[in-house]
């Protein structure tokens, strides 16, 4: 089975990290996030996967050549972001009408993705949140799902849709999704992959949900830091001499004096010198000296000196807290 991977999106909520980079390349627990979905799907038995590239997409691919080499991918452009529904639709001919499972490039879930996929119908994965008004939200009657809707205000239903789908029958999908943009039906402006769910409902389609307990999400600094934490708390590597668990420090990161945990990433080429971090990303390439930071984000390619509390920095950076 493919795997569908929506990632054109801009992130501007996560700039200035996301200036120069798409969000899906954005550092969680040592590797990109892209790079946690592909890995759990592989695990799951995926075979192959079509990427819906746009905002910096030829980071996405430089990604894939370089650390993922030897994977089945495809990359779809989308020239116009036009929301999710059409973002699908712009990858309808490189699917074909084989099932397949789409996954947003912005999520990351931990989940019994061999049960997700081998599902003998249509699945969409779902959580309970307290404010159902930021989300797709599916309507159920019994254990089946009877109306889709997207940021709905007033609430109908408290079910998030977190991403995550199985389509069994490709063919009514991209028959809906014709149909929206041909029609031009828009929600808040876009076009919406909610509007084309309902519309299969409408034909019929049986749609059956997949509770998720474990939804990461990293759409602003707060909540990278924390799906950062969470991440690092199931899974984090052996930690070198010296540093507090769990941390994810790249193998050819450079530390001298330092004080480094809990909750901290590290990239690849970084020399930290005499540095307390806890709670922080901190990406590639960089050079960080007398720093005292938690709760921090900083790019690749910075350099940083004297900084106490909080920071945010984008890549390559420079800044000098210390008088010389």
């Amino acid at each position: 089975m493919k795997a569908l991977i929506p990632a054109a999106g801009v992130g501007t909520r996560l700039r200035p990290h996301t200036l120069n980079k798409p969000k899906a390349l954005l550092p969680v627990a040592g590797r990109p996030i892209i790079g946690h979905i592909v890995d759990d799907l592989h695990g799951a038995g995926i075979d192959g996967f079509v990427v819906v590239v746009g905002y910096e997409g030829a980071a996405v691919r430089e990604w894939f050549a370089a650390e993922r080499a030897g994977l089945d991918v495809i990359f779809v452009e989308q020239r116009e972001r036009l929301g999710l529904g059409h973002a699908l639709w712009t990858a309808r001919r490189a699917m074909g009408e084989e099932p397949f499972f789409c996954i947003l490039g912005d999520t990351i879930l931990k989940a019994d993705y061999r049960a997700l996929v081998g599902a003998d119908h249509d699945q969409i994965a779902v959580r309970e949140v307290e404010d159902p008004r930021r989300f797709g939200v599916v309507v159920l009657e019994g254990d089946r799902v009877i109306r889709f809707a997207e940021k709905p205000d007033p609430p109908v239903s408290n079910l998030a849709i977190v991403g995550a789908y199985l389509f069994r029958r490709p063919a009514v999908l991209w028959r809906a999704l014709d149909r929206i943009v041909d029609e031009d039906i828009r929600t808040k402006g876009e076009y919406q992959l909610t509007d084309a769910l309902q519309l299969m409902v409408a034909e019929g389609v049986p749609f059956g949900v997949v509770p998720v307990r474990d939804w990461y999400d990293c759409g602003k600094p707060e909540t990278w830091l924390a799906t950062n934490q969470a991440l690092l708390e199931q899974e984090a590597p052996p930690a070198p001499a010296g540093v507090e668990p769990p941390c994810a420090i790249a193998p050819s990161a450079v530390l001298r004096d330092c004080r480094i945990g809990p909750y901290v990433s590290v990239g690849s080429g970084t020399v930290l010198e005499g540095c307390n971090l806890s709670r922080c990303v901190i990406g590639s390439g960089s050079q960080l000296r007398d720093c005292h930071l938690e709760g921090s984000l900083v790019g690749d390619h910075c350099q940083v000196e004297g900084a106490r509390g909080q920071i945010n920095v984008g890549d390559f950076s420079e800044l000098q807290l210390t008088s010389r």
